[in-house]
């Protein structure tokens, strides 16, 4: 991934020194497993760590000669030992190299991901609760609903993001398994037994069974968690778009003393991070597929998965946790306008309190259909430009059955809320309220 969208914690991590270092890993813990159950002489492990080292350009080098990266390595580390040499890679097939070092590499990259999941959560919870009673209008299909608050609709994103961490949690597990079982799998030049030392060593679990792969359901469960949360991200990210359009301006991205929002228009102030975010949750959407595609192989192995591989997961888990350091940035200096949420919700004179007319006229003993079409008609004259309260206020059939202070509670915005702490409570956000009678 290029250096724009990557931190520099998985930079690092995926960088081609830490890899081959974690292949170098595997093979040192291998020959001490091999060791401890008495298959390689002892003292052997102990001579591979003290000389075992590589380098990545005389690796480049033999590979032009073996076609083979595992084998370029391998030789390139016993180049710099004894006659130890001889036991590096001793019983295994590269893809017990290969499969148990990438496992450590996306351990490592999601338990990265998942402090900054973390994050991203306390700052939604911090600003949901900051505006919980900040009145907001609704939207469904883009058009004025019912009332909600703008701390409402951050306890949304919340709860997405707690559902999200918990797939990143069990894809985790998943994908937190390698094999030492050599070629096609079978145990035949390394025991059961050196592969659950070595497995043990690592931190790793043990994959109860495998050919000469793990099977890439696993690699498909992370991919599929991390495509999940982009699109969250890109969800949250389309909402603060659409809420700081000029003529909503209910909330603006941070605009920073000496930004630029245009070379053209010095006017602009754009919502280019959040667009950002978006753009990106389609690459890591896409990237998706091939590793799906990769769960098909021909018999016992192919090697279909392994380009893939190597751009995808690196690529994937790197924008994933920049887009988290991203959004969490945003939406810990979003500017919120609260007087201009209020604004827009009463910009039509009450009209998003058409349904509570209409249920205040069914429960005085009008028909459904007959209280839908009264409070239909006068949105109707509201649509046109005129004030809905004042033309229910005015409707003969409605002062029948309601009078001017029933039609004022019919109003009463806070209606609409009187359940936020029950919500609020319920993710955490705030204390449950305690019984009525209980002792403080």
């Amino acid at each position: 991934m290029i250096d724009r969208y990557s931190t520099p914690e998985l930079r690092a991590l995926w960088s081609p020194q830490n890899k081959t270092q974690k292949w170098l890993d595997v093979e040192i813990a291998v020959c001490e497993g091999l060791e401890h159950f008495g298959l390689i002489p002892a003292g052997t492990t102990g001579k591979i760590r003290a000389n075992a080292r590589f380098d990545l350009e005389r690796i480049a080098e033999l590979e032009k000669e073996t076609r083979h990266d595992v084998m370029a390595f391998v030789k390139n580390v016993t180049e710099h030992l004894g006659p130890e040499g001889r036991f590096l890679h001793y019983g295994v097939t590269s893809y017990d190299i290969v499969d148990t070092a990438l496992a450590l590499l996306l351990r490592d990259a999601v338990d990265q991901i998942l402090v900054r999941a973390h994050r991203l959560t306390e700052v939604i919870r911090r600003r949901a609760r900051e505006h919980r009673d900040t009145v907001c209008i609704g939207r469904t299909h883009g058009i004025h609903a019912e009332p909600i608050t703008f701390g409402f609709k951050l306890a949304t994103w919340l709860d997405e993001m707690n559902r999200n961490i918990a797939r990143l949690v069990q894809a985790r597990q998943v994908i937190n398994v390698g094999k030492i079982s050599g070629a096609v799998g079978t145990h035949a030049n390394i025991s059961p037994e050196v592969e659950q030392y070595v497995l043990h060593r690592l931190g790793l679990e043990v994959a109860p069974i495998s050919t000469q792969i793990l099977s890439r359901d696993r690699h498909a469960q992370l991919m599929a968690a991390l495509a999940i949360l982009a699109a969250s991200l890109e969800r949250f990210a389309t909402e603060i778009r659409n809420l700081a359009r000029t003529e909503i301006r209910e909330v603006q991205e941070y605009f920073a003393e000496g930004q630029k929002g245009s070379s053209a228009m010095p006017h602009k102030r754009n919502p280019w991070n959040c667009e950002t975010i978006c753009g990106l949750a389609r690459v890591v959407r896409a990237n998706l597929h091939p590793v799906l595609e990769s769960m098909a192989t021909w018999h016992e192995r192919d090697l279909t998965n392994s380009s893939v591989e190597r751009i995808v997961l690196p690529d994937t888990t790197t924008l994933v946790d920049w887009m988290l350091e991203k959004f969490t940035g945003i939406l810990d200096t979003l500017i919120v306008f609260p007087e201009n949420m209020r604004r827009n919700l009463e910009m039509m004179g009450g009209l998003v309190c058409s349904e509570q007319v209409m249920l205040a006229l069914i429960a005085r003993g009008m028909s459904r259909e007959e209280a839908y079409g009264v409070a239909q008609r006068n949105a109707a004259r509201a649509w046109a430009g005129e004030d809905f309260r004042a033309c229910i206020e005015a409707d003969p059939q409605v002062r029948e059955r309601l009078t001017l202070e029933e039609i004022a509670q019919v109003f009463d915005i806070q209606y609409h809320l009187k359940h936020l702490q029950h919500t609020f409570a319920a993710l955490e956000i705030e204390p449950a309220p305690m019984p009525r009678g209980s002792a403080v």
